[in-house]
């Protein structure tokens, strides 16, 4: 009896033990509180603001991204609201490494059992630049090589990798030969909202038409119109925006959560704050059409998936046959060479664009994103600004024009 009472005290000792250890400052974001936000190099100021406004602290545009400093509560805020930001990356070690051999040695020093088992899978994305070792995929193929055999030595067994849907994503990013080894605490890219059920060809990402919307500084005080609206992202991230739905509502999982201080009850509570300040769409106050039926179809479908996306009209037409659409702001992403896989006559139809603008939308502010800045001066309308937005290998412009 003594010797089973012995075995039960001790088995809680051991599990007390690695509780304690897995809360303890161990890895570099537990000791700093810091993070990394990946982002487009364009939103990096808007994503700083956002990053603020979400609770962050000490946020520093960095050329690759955005450092900031977040408690845990604030860290899943940010997974779940930000509109902007692709990744959040966790810390674990920075090292100096010279070569792959010292980021194989040092990376299979982590107890990895902290983050996962066996049973999970895994991928290594790498980025390298100014560094010794030069080969981006052969680096990430050391870390991976190096987790691996850590569990492969102590257990006998590999966890699998999964390149299409891996439980847990492993960042390596080194620079000036030193090596931040990090936990993607997204589990995946930002922009995928899981909204986009059908597409057309060449479709928005997510986060530039949230920076589209943001930028116009739409505030629902007028309504919301896109005449060019393809599969309706301007109008999904509008609507998503107004009515305060968590940019992360359709995600399922995070990396947050295989990180050894995850704490649940903080994350649901996180999650039901940001879930009730949700809010109705009035209909009419965001609208959009396409002269493409496909098009049209597509974006039915998408807003459909949200909250609310049935008080949104859109509606197959030509723009230059709509309605005059005056007091309203205007955001659109214009067909382009590489959109339209061909170069057919696009100067007519921005001319055509420019004439629609004048004509039929006095007292309205338009916010039109050219993804080929050369079809910028055939529109015929003087621009009250312009920003660079570079994304998807495309570097475009969002421009201005107070129609008066």
């Amino acid at each position: 009896m003594e010797r089973k009472r012995w075995k039960m005290v001790s088995a809680d000792w051991i599990k007390r033990l690695k509780r304690e250890k897995r809360q303890a400052a161990v890895y570099q974001y537990q000791r700093d509180g810091r993070y990394f936000g990946q982002i487009a190099d364009s939103l990096k100021e808007a994503g700083a603001k956002e990053l603020v406004e979400l609770g962050a602290q000490d946020v520093r545009p960095d050329f690759s991204g955005i450092h900031f400093r977040a408690d845990k509560s604030t860290l899943y805020r940010i997974n779940y609201l930000t509109r902007l930001l692709s990744r959040c990356l966790a810390p674990l070690i920075s090292i100096a490494c010279h070569d792959t051999d010292t980021l194989y040695q040092k990376a299979k020093q982590i107890e990895w059992e902290d983050f996962f088992a066996q049973s999970n899978t895994f991928a290594v994305s790498g980025n390298v630049s100014d560094s010794a070792i030069s080969h981006s995929k052969y680096a990430a193929l050391r870390l991976k090589d190096a987790v691996v055999d850590y569990f492969r030595e102590k257990t006998g067994q590999r966890p699998n990798v999964s390149v299409r849907n891996p439980d847990i994503l492993l960042n390596l990013h080194i620079r000036n030969d030193k090596a931040v080894i990090s936990l993607d605490t997204s589990g995946g890219a930002l922009h995928r909202r899981g909204y986009r059920e059908e597409t057309v060809s060449a479709p928005m990402q997510e986060t530039v038409a949230a920076a589209i919307i943001r930028f116009s500084q739409w505030d629902g005080s007028v309504p919301l119109y896109d005449p060019l609206c393809g599969s309706g992202t301007l109008l999904c991230e509008a609507l998503m925006r107004y009515s305060n739905i968590p940019a992360g509502i359709f995600r399922k999982r995070y990396g947050f959560e295989f990180l050894p201080d995850f704490d649940g009850a903080v994350w649901q509570r996180e999650k039901k704050e940001a879930d009730g300040h949700i809010r109705q769409l009035p209909k009419g106050l965001i609208a959009g059409s396409d002269v493409s039926a496909e098009a049209v179809s597509a974006a039915r479908t998408n807003l459909m998936g949200l909250h609310f996306g049935n008080n949104v009209s859109v509606e197959e037409a030509d723009f230059r046959k709509l309605p005059a659409l005056e007091e309203h702001v205007i955001v659109t992403n214009p067909p382009y060479g590489i959109r339209m896989g061909r170069d057919e006559n696009l100067e007519m139809f921005y001319k055509n664009l420019g004439d629609f603008l004048k004509q039929k939308c006095k007292g309205s502010a338009a916010f039109v994103y050219f993804g080929e800045r050369k079809y910028i001066k055939k529109i015929g309308l003087k621009a009250s600004w312009k920003k660079p937005i570079k994304a998807g290998g495309l570097d475009g412009r969002l421009v201005k024009y107070e129609i008066y």
